[in-house]
């Protein structure tokens, strides 16, 4: 039986992703699940719920479901973690403050991630600022490989995929190679360079390298912002959707010649990133819980200049958060 945790479990990213694993929708439609979902005090009554509906499902592969509001309960021997549970942005909040209070929370839970969960964890970030916040829980779980972390940037590479495929005119699974490069912010960057349609480079199907360096690039860097705008809240079944996305990813193989795109530890990278942040890269998985970056692609200066800018960014943040770094 696989144990999975989720942080946030009463959030609503967290109520569209949680049906869905009890359903076998990561595992597959053999592998029992536990679902073990945390919260904080105040919300476990909403939890229970949650459960009650999980119960009325009747998922056959769902054997069990704890709550709780101790992380180190929560995390005991679990093998997948969503951490999705992070403090939103308030207005006239500064990024340094939402820093330190998302530090915090993550400090914690790479605690008590590095106490109690499997030796075999492998621990996804959906909380933003999630590439730094990834960061910290990372630091603060010494005794739990940095290749088992991850922050999500797998819902930027599902809106880069659609942009791509409504302007080509094409079905979304005749795109692929798409790379979302940085942070998971505003300064991320889409590839659209290595991207390809129907095994061809996109540039030349779509051929509009206007739209590409324009319209693209900022139509997904800020699509977050543009479904708050319509819908008054932030997205959370795409984010449901992106985070299982992620997560399948790295327990089933990767299509021969093609790569997704996660945030990991920039340690050993070839282009030029700085080693010590949590950055986003084309990744190949083969499907036992272990991805590698895909190296050996080359970086236009467009490219470049694009990647320089969200690395800015992420170095940025980590000056922010040395002082959670320590000790």
């Amino acid at each position: 039986m696989k144990r999975v945790a989720i942080t946030g479990a009463g959030g609503q990213i967290a109520y569209s992703l949680i049906f869905r694993i009890a359903n076998g929708e990561l595992f597959g439609a053999n592998q029992e699940v536990a679902l073990q979902l945390l919260e904080v005090p105040d919300a476990i009554a909403s939890l229970k719920g949650l459960v009650m509906e999980l119960e009325d499902c009747a998922f056959p592969l769902l054997k069990e479901v704890k709550i709780g509001s101790d992380p180190e309960e929560m995390f005991a021997g679990a093998n997948a973690v969503f951490l999705v549970g992070a403090k939103p942005r308030g207005p006239g909040m500064e990024r340094k403050d939402l820093l330190a209070d998302n530090g915090k929370i993550f400090i914690a839970q790479g605690k008590a991630l590095n106490r109690c969960a499997a030796k075999d964890v492998r621990v996804l970030v959906v909380g933003n600022p999630c590439n730094t916040n990834c960061l910290i829980a990372m630091h603060h779980a010494p005794n739990i490989a940095k290749d088992q972390f991850f922050a999500m940037t797998r819902l930027d590479q599902n809106r880069a995929v659609s942009q791509l495929a409504k302007r080509a005119g094409c079905d979304v699974q005749s795109v692929s190679n798409v790379v979302i490069w940085g942070n998971h912010s505003s300064t991320q960057m889409p590839d659209f360079e290595h991207a390809k349609v129907r095994g061809k480079s996109a540039s030349e199907v779509i051929g509009d390298m206007r739209w590409l360096q324009t319209e693209f690039i900022t139509g997904v860097q800020k699509r977050g912002a543009e479904v708050i705008a319509a819908r008054g809240k932030s997205s959370a079944a795409s984010a449901a959707n992106a985070a299982l996305d992620a997560m399948r990813s790295v327990f089933h193989p990767t299509r021969s010649g093609d790569w997704f795109s996660m945030a990991i530890s920039a340690q050993g990278n070839p282009y030029g990133i700085d080693e010590r942040l949590v950055f986003s890269f084309p990744c190949t998985s083969k499907g036992k819980g272990d991805i590698e970056m895909v190296k050996g692609l080359h970086l236009t200066p467009f490219l470049q200049e694009k990647l320089a800018l969200t690395q800015k960014e992420l170095l940025e943040e980590l000056e922010m958060i040395a002082p959670l770094l320590r000790g």
